[in-house]
């Protein structure tokens, strides 16, 4: 193989990576806090994707002014989840509480086909292709990265330069304690789903300017999310960023080496002999 083509995946994966990072962080922080896994998060992206699209290609409004409103917009989103899913289940048994955000996936995912059919909507923004050392890299991809690293700085120093931030962290590590303590944890549950629903808005408005958008864009990444955060560790940040680093490189330099499907493949028996040998992830605190 061309060393210059296997450079490039391996870039084009960390590229990947990052965005599947962010995906991977506001997951696992609600999981974390709330101690449930939103299935339908991914559905969330692709409504803020949705209206990333609609707000440039129909009122006209500049990419950046549009990425921001799916933040707040979804912001928004997860906070309504909560108050009107989550929190009447949280006491539910887990198959109960799947099958409620299950639920949610499927209401989305139909009720987006009823208002936008199921064409694939792309915003063809002009940005371009740089060549750098006979690589040819995407400077949206380049763009998504970065601000995708800004987006995990700041998550970071919330969780630990703000009160509440503390909060939601002593929150995850021991919600019973902290409630004894007089912890306000409804008011932490809120804010915790605020931020996941922001980093899912961010995450939209980064993936619309690399990808189309359809009804059924979380079939793409709503598994490959779930399989990093399991792999690095539910609940575990850090575990989330290797992990999605890892499962993009195999994906980005498998499908140079072999395809794009048998890269998968590989990426999938890769994350169950892991899930064997580590059953709490590879940075999983053993119980």
């Amino acid at each position: 193989m061309d060393p210059i083509l296997i450079a490039e995946a391996a870039i084009n994966g960390i590229l990947l990576g990052g965005v599947l990072a962010l995906l991977a962080l506001g997951l696992n922080l609600i999981f974390g806090v709330v101690d449930i896994v939103w299935i339908a998060y991914v559905e969330l992206v692709m409504l803020g994707m949705y209206a990333v699209y609609w707000l440039v290609t129909t009122y006209a409004w500049p990419v950046w002014l549009a990425g921001a409103a799916s933040v707040v917009l979804v912001a928004v989103l997860g906070v309504l989840v909560h108050l009107l899913i989550i929190s009447p289940i949280l006491s539910s048994p887990p198959v109960n509480q799947l099958l409620a955000t299950g639920g949610l996936l499927f209401f989305l995912q139909s009720f987006a086909t009823f208002l936008w059919a199921t064409d694939h909507r792309s915003l063809r923004l002009a940005l371009p292709i740089l060549d750098v050392f006979g690589m040819f890299l995407s400077f949206a991809r380049l763009l998504a990265f970065a601000v995708s690293l800004l987006a995990m700085l700041g998550l970071y120093l919330f969780l630990t330069r703000t009160y509440i931030g503390t909060a939601i962290r002593a929150v995850s590590q021991d919600r019973e304690a902290m409630a004894l303590m007089g912890v306000d944890t409804r008011t932490v549950y809120l804010v915790t789903s605020a931020v996941g629903g922001a980093m899912a808005g961010l995450a939209g408005a980064l993936l619309i300017i690399q990808y189309s958008v359809h009804p059924h864009f979380g079939a793409a990444f709503g598994p490959l999310t779930f399989m990093i955060c399991v792999l690095g560790g539910l609940g575990n940040m850090f575990g989330a960023v290797v992990a999605s680093l890892l499962m993009s490189e195999v994906i980005s330099i498998g499908g140079i080496i072999t395809s794009t499907e048998m890269a998968y493949v590989v990426a999938f028996v890769i994350f169950i002999v892991a899930i064997f040998v580590r059953p709490e992830g590879i940075l999983g605190r053993r119980e």
